[in-house]
């Protein structure tokens, strides 16, 4: 049986807020159940979430950009890209 995850605790291991994990049961993309007032995200769930959680990229720092060929290109502020 696997161990039950409070949505805070969810959250903290995702990265995210913990109403971005109740948005997330309840669009459900997340599976979880309802005990009391309290989702409660099964730890299996949870760990096959994280391996599929894809969406956007981090954004870059400003000042910097990504070149195509993975190297990052920092720019003074008001200066152009060489």
């Amino acid at each position: 049986m696997s161990k039950g995850i409070t949505t805070n605790e969810a959250a903290e291991r995702l990265g995210v807020s913990a109403a971005r994990v109740r948005r997330l049961v309840l669009d459900g993309r997340l599976p979880a159940e309802k005990f009391g007032r309290d989702l409660v995200i099964n730890e299996s769930d949870l760990k096959a979430f994280e391996r599929l959680k894809g969406g956007r990229p981090p954004k870059a720092k400003p000042g910097t950009a990504s070149g195509q060929d993975g190297r990052v290109i920092v720019t003074k502020k008001g200066g152009k890209k060489p």
